[in-house]
């Protein structure tokens, strides 16, 4: 039922997404809500399709909310560290806001070992964002593992889209 339920809040976060005016800004990982605490986007938009400033959705319209990561690694992509140049670049801008960085993984592997992948996951993004300016005490870091799967299909794709880190406003 959880996974059912988180599966259509992100179905509509993610067609919601598709529709904003900044959709390349997150050609690689479009999608509000994100996981953890604060992370079911923010407090809406404002004007005409753009989002209050500050806020998740603003996060993910300005910045992309998510990087993908390749098969049992954590090393950030090209794709990736833009992402999180963005989110920097976007954090030292608000410097009020804290985020959630939640670590996630596909579902081959044990509970074990995707829960240590994905915190090693979140480490990475935190890491590169402190190296780039931003305090670490704004950034707190989580591991889902396996348990929050954006795709639920057992395929190559869903798989890709699940090995991934989230950052939300908290």
């Amino acid at each position: 039922m959880k996974h059912r339920t988180l599966a259509c809040l992100l179905s509509v976060a993610l067609l919601a997404a598709c529709s904003s005016a900044n959709e390349s800004k997150t050609a690689n990982g479009s999608g509000g809500g994100g996981f953890g605490p604060g992370g079911a986007g923010g407090a809406g938009a404002a004007g005409a399709g753009r989002a209050t400033p500050g806020s998740q959705e603003d996060l993910t319209q300005s910045a992309g909310d998510r990087i993908f990561f390749d098969t049992d690694r954590n090393t950030l992509s090209p794709q990736a560290t833009a992402t999180l140049d963005r989110q920097a670049a976007w954090l030292q801008q608000y410097p009020q806001v804290n985020v959630w960085v939640a670590g996630n993984c596909d579902e081959r592997g044990t509970e074990e070992y995707n829960l240590a992948l994905g915190q090693r996951r979140a480490a990475a993004d935190r890491d590169y964002l402190v190296a780039h300016g931003i305090q670490r005490s704004r950034i707190e870091t989580i591991s889902y593992g396996k348990s929050r799967p954006i795709d639920a299909a057992s395929t190559p794709e869903a798989w890709a889209q699940n090995r991934n880190a989230i950052t939300s406003v908290r």
